[in-house]
């Protein structure tokens, strides 16, 4: 279904004094002593979309920064823009369709496709040229992706207010906004039509997408749910 009105995630300023040049310098050498292991195995930065997993409507740009634990698991950070002034906003989990089938189906429920972001041409690692990008790609088109978003730059938050939300992926033509489609194509000198004719010979899962990703079909949200007469705040998943 074709989805009405605009909605284009922001960059609001984070409140607070601008870094001193003490904290600079101590930065500075921190950095040339201690080692950075996890960051440093980060090897691709890829751009997609992503929405909240109980309202599609609200479609934020994410930037994933991602390294490999081995062939079958990687991990992003995901921030709202790439340049240094990016709010850390999120993360995903991308495992393969063998790890993923292996997961309880409740669990399943909370993982979304690659395959459409793929084949459509949404998804695309900025500045590598098309050949190379289509090398990993065909293996991202096959995979399944967790993600959690702290930190609701749609709305405008200075800070990660509220509580971490789950959130989803494009499973189908419509749903992106054009607006915002065209504002990424814009920046980065791309084009999703001519990408998707590109990448027509991509395969998705061996076994097609699982009926239970995606939400199973229906939206999720992450709440706050008394669970006792004491008055015990807990997270909780509930299916809508």
């Amino acid at each position: 279904r074709k989805m009405e009105g605009v909605n284009v995630s922001t960059h609001p300023e984070v409140p607070g004094e601008p870094t001193q040049t003490s904290t600079a310098l101590l930065e500075k050498a921190t950095a040339a002593i201690q080692g950075f292991g996890p960051l440093n195995k980060i090897h691709q930065h890829l751009c997609a979309f992503h929405f909240y997993g109980h309202d599609m409507t609200r479609q934020v740009e994410a930037h994933h920064f991602c390294g490999h634990q081995n062939e079958e698991f990687r991990q992003c950070l995901i921030y709202d823009r790439p340049d240094d002034d990016g709010r850390l906003i999120g993360l995903e989990y991308i495992v393969t369709e063998e790890l993923f089938l292996t997961l309880p189906d409740e669990e399943k429920r909370l993982w979304h496709s690659h395959e459409y972001e793929v084949k459509s041409g949404v998804l695309f690692l900025p500045g590598v040229p098309g050949p190379i990008q289509r090398q990993d790609l065909d293996k991202v088109a096959k995979t399944y992706g967790k993600v959690i978003h702290f930190w609701q730059v749609d709305r405008g938050d200075e800070l990660p207010l509220g509580i971490p939300q789950v959130m989803m992926a494009l499973t189908r033509d419509g749903q992106l906004y054009d607006n915002l489609a065209k504002n990424v194509e814009e920046r980065y000198s791309v084009s999703f039509a001519a990408e998707r004719e590109n990448r027509a010979y991509i395969k998705g899962p061996a076994h097609g997408v699982h009926p239970m990703a995606n939400g199973g079909g229906k939206g999720l949200k992450t709440v706050l749910r008394e669970v006792d007469c004491k008055t015990v705040d807990t997270a909780a998943r509930v299916f809508v």
